[in-house]
C-alpha cells in the first residue's frame, strides 16, 4: 500500500457467542446425532468434554485436533453441504438481531466486515455469505486433493492465535487497527479485542468483563435468543388444526355454492384468521390502504418463516391465490389445497420457455385473481432480504397489473425456517404503495427489480420511518 493510499476501518466480529447465541460446534454435534453420524450419548459426551476443556489453551487445541479427525475422507463439497444444512436448520435461528444491525451498521459506513473465529470453515462461511460478511478468518482444515486429511492446516485461531490472525491480515489488507472495532464474548478474546482501537465485549464472561472494567472498553448486552415453551406445541398443533378445519368449511361452501372462489375465499381470509389466534400471533399493520387501491395485483412479501403465507393472506383475504411447481398436484393434502384455492401450478423444468410458463398465473390474474408470491424465491435463513428473483416481475408485466410490496417483520422471531413449532407474539406488517410495471423495458429489468427490493432494505433498516410514512 502507497503512503498516498489511506487505510481500511474494518469491524472484527468474533463468532460464537457474539453473533450467534451459543456454539456453533454444539450446534455440528446436534446435527451429527440427528443424521445417524453419531449416537446421541456420544454427541453428548463430546459435548460436555468441549465445554470443560474451555480452560485453557493446550485443553481447546487437544479437543479441536482430536475432533477434526471425524472429518477425514470427507470431500471439500460434502461439508459444504453439511455447513448449508447447519446455518438453515440451526445456526440462522440463532443470530442476534443486535449483532446483524451492528454489522449492517459498519457495512453502512463502508467498513470491512471480518469475522474471526477458532471453528471450522463449514460452521461459519455459510452464515457468514447470508449477513454480508467481506472476509472469514477461521481454523483451516488439510486438505489433499479437495479431501479431508482429518487435521488443522495452521493455527487454530483460539485465545492469542485470533489476535495475530487480526494482525496479519491487517497487515496484508491495509486495515487502521487503531481505528477499527472488534466484538467478542469469551474470556480468552482479550487479546483479540486488545489487538484493535475500538474494542466491545459483547455478553462477556467474568475475566473477560473483569478485564473490560479495568481497561475502560465498552460492554454490549445482547438478548438470549427465545428458546420457546412448553405452549408451543399445541398451540401450532392448534393453528394447523384450525387451518385445516377452514379448509374443510370452505370446500363445504364451495360445494353448496358451485363456486371454487368462495371455497378459497373462505379457506384463506378463516384459514388464516384462525390459525394465526389460535398460534397467538397478533398482526400489526401499517399501510393497509394500499391492500385495497388496485386489484388485481400481485402482491410480494419478503419470506423467511412459513408463518409469512398465513400473514399475507390474512391482510390480502379475498380473490387471491398463490403460484407453485406443477408437482405439488401429485402430493397428498397440498395438491388438495391446491387445487382448493385454485393455485396457478406452473412448470419451472423449462428455462427456455419461462413466459409460457408463467401462462397459469396470468391466467389466473386475467380472472380477477390476486397473486401473492416471494420474490426471494425461498425462505431466508436470517432476516436479510436476500436477492430477487424477476419472475413475479414478470408475471406482473405480461398480467397488466402493479405489485404490491408487502414487508414482514419478525415473522421469523415466530417461527423461523428451521422451526416446526410456532411461539406466541407480534409480527409487524408494512404495505407499501402499489408499483405501476406498465412500460418496464425488459433491458432494464434489473435495475427496476434492485429498487423494489431496496425498498424492502430501507423499511426494515429503519421501520418506524417506513410506518410513520405510511400511517401519514
Amino acid at each position: 500500500m502507497s503512503s498516498s493510499t489511506p487505510a481500511r476501518v474494518a469491524a472484527f466480529f468474533d463468532f460464537d457467542g457474539t453473533v450467534i447465541d451459543g456454539y456453533s460446534a454444539v450446534a455440528l454435534l446436534k446435527d451429527r446425532a440427528l443424521h445417524g453420524q453419531i449416537g446421541p450419548g456420544e454427541a453428548l459426551r463430546l459435548a460436555l468434554t468441549g465445554l470443560d476443556a474451555m480452560t485453557g489453551r493446550a485443553e481447546v487445541e487437544d479437543f479441536m485436533r482430536v475432533g477434526v479427525t471425524a472429518f477425514r475422507g470427507k470431500t471439500a463439497d460434502q461439508l459444504a453441504a453439511m455447513g448449508d444444512r447447519l446455518a438453515a436448520s440451526v445456526l440462522g435461528g440463532c443470530v442476534f438481531p443486535e449483532a446483524l444491525a451492528t454489522v449492517e451498521a459498519h457495512r453502512r459506513q463502508g467498513h470491512l466486515v471480518v469475522i474471526a473465529s477458532s471453528a471450522l470453515p463449514f460452521q461459519v462461511e455459510p452464515l457468514a455469505r447470508e449477513l454480508g460478511v467481506d472476509h472469514v478468518l477461521c481454523t483451516r482444515l488439510g486438505e489433499v486433493d479437495g479431501v479431508c486429511t482429518g487435521e488443522v492446516d495452521g493455527p487454530m485461531l483460539w485465545g492469542p492465535a485470533k489476535a495475530e490472525a487480526v494482525q496479519a491480515f491487517a497487515a496484508e489488507h491495509g486495515i487502521d487497527l487503531a481505528a477499527s472495532t472488534a466484538y467478542g464474548n469469551g474470556d480468552e478474546d482479550v487479546a483479540f479485542l486488545a489487538s484493535v482501537g475500538n474494542p466491545v465485549a459483547v455478553n462477556p464472561g467474568r475475566e473477560l468483563e473483569e478485564q473490560a472494567l479495568v481497561r475502560g472498553w465498552p460492554v454490549r448486552r445482547f438478548a438470549p435468543r427465545p428458546r420457546g415453551s412448553v405452549l408451543d406445541l399445541p398451540r401450532t398443533v392448534a393453528a394447523y388444526g384450525g387451518l385445516a378445519a377452514s379448509c374443510a368449511v370452505g370446500a363445504a361452501l364451495g360445494v353448496v355454492n358451485r363456486s371454487r372462489r368462495v371455497a378459497a375465499n373462505t379457506s384463506l381470509s378463516v384459514g388464516s384468521e384462525v390459525a394465526l389466534a389460535l398460534a397467538g400471533v397478533r398482526v400489526e399493520v401499517a399501510g393497509e390502504h394500499h391492500l385495497w387501491e388496485q386489484r388485481p395485483a400481485v402482491f410480494l412479501f419478503n419470506h423467511q418463516s412459513l408463518l409469512d403465507p398465513l400473514v399475507v393472506f390474512k391482510l390480502v383475504q379475498r380473490d387471491v391465490t398463490s403460484v407453485g411447481k406443477k408437482e405439488v398436484e401429485r402430493q397428498p393434502g397440498v395438491g388438495q389445497f391446491a387445487w382448493l384455492i385454485n393455485a396457478a401450478l406452473v412448470d419451472r423444468t423449462d428455462v427456455a420457455q419461462a413466459k409460457e410458463a408463467l401462462r397459469p398465473a396470468v391466467e389466473r390474474l386475467q380472472e380477477g385473481y390476486s397473486i401473492v408470491i416471494a420474490p426471494e424465491g425461498t425462505r431466508s435463513v436470517t432476516p436479510r432480504i436476500g436477492p430477487f428473483k424477476k419472475g413475479p416481475f414478470h408475471l406482473a408485466i405480461q398480467g397488466g397489473v402493479p405489485v404490491v410490496p408487502i414487508v414482514l417483520r419478525n415473522t421469523g422471531e415466530l417461527q423461523w425456517r428451521g422451526s416446526r413449532t410456532i411461539r406466541s407474539g407480534q409480527v409487524d406488517a408494512l404495505v407499501l404503495p402499489p408499483i405501476s410495471v406498465a412500460g418496464w423495458d425488459p433491458a432494464d429489468l434489473g435495475a427496476k427489480v434492485a429498487d423494489v427490493r431496496q425498498l424492502y432494505v430501507d423499511a426494515l433498516d429503519d421501520w418506524d420511518t417506513a410506518v410513520k410514512a405510511a400511517r401519514a
